[in-house]
């Protein structure tokens, strides 16, 4: 949501005014910034980002842990930290599957090169250059899963039991990876000071993952996904520890 100004903080407080929100509630990106000149009025335009894990929490009953879907369950016991450097291929698995990547941005008409960055036992990360990123991108990585959901189902094709195949693009899911961990986080201590569940926007199996992951060390601290699709909201849940 956009709002304009005089000052940034006209701008800021018809935000204010409008959402019916704390400032403490939102960022703040500035679009435009135009100081006053002899002939012209000086204007600021925003754009709010509301911060969801600001958000007052829900009137809901303290639950009993529930079951994980596979394709949200951890895969380790916390976050791995990945390294982000450029790796040879190995093997005609990975050539083929970077081959396909290239070949399918070329065909959405915007074209770039794809390499390895990242790998182990169970997953690899292939990173993305290219000029049109942010289209490959998308809205909230929309585009960006179209292209790993496409990616993952050659890669069956090619092998019985392949592994989990990430794609990035300027390390978009890597900043979204610390974001969602900083979001667990936080709702966490919220859930444990409150002891209220707390629901989360809706996200995709990639990213409920991280979810379950960064929290499940946590003895007090209970996950599981509500909803139904490809979409679901993950509850975090207070467990009392005896």
């Amino acid at each position: 949501m956009e709002f304009e100004g005089k000052t940034e903080k006209e701008a800021i407080d018809k935000a204010v005014e409008a959402l019916g929100l704390e400032r403490d509630e939102f960022d703040v990106e500035i679009l435009e910034n135009n100081k006053p000149g002899l002939f012209h009025k000086g204007n600021v335009k925003i754009r709010v980002h509301i911060n969801a894990q600001n958000e007052e929490p829900e009137d809901l009953p303290m639950e009993e842990e529930g079951e994980v879907e596979a394709d949200d369950a951890p895969a380790e016991s916390s976050v791995e930290m990945e390294t982000s450097q450029r790796l040879e291929p190995e093997g005609d698995f990975e050539i083929k599957l970077l081959n396909f990547v290239e070949d399918l941005i070329e065909k959405m008409d915007y074209p770039g090169s794809a390499y390895v960055c990242y790998r182990n036992e169970n997953k690899i990360r292939i990173m993305i250059e290219s000029e049109h990123s942010g289209i490959l991108i998308g809205k909230k990585g929309k585009n960006l899963d179209a292209i790993q959901l496409l990616v993952n189902v050659y890669a069956g094709k090619l092998m019985e039991e392949p592994k989990r195949i990430i794609i990035d693009v300027e390390k978009y899911r890597e900043r979204r990876e610390s974001n969602l961990v900083k979001l667990a986080l936080r709702t966490a201590e919220q859930v444990r000071r409150t002891k209220r569940s707390k629901l989360l926007e809706p996200m995709n199996p990639f990213e409920r993952r991280i979810i379950h992951t960064a929290l499940n060390d946590m003895e007090d601290i209970a996950t599981k996904s509500d909803g139904e699709g490809l979409l679901k909201q993950v509850r975090v849940i207070y467990r009392p520890v005896e």
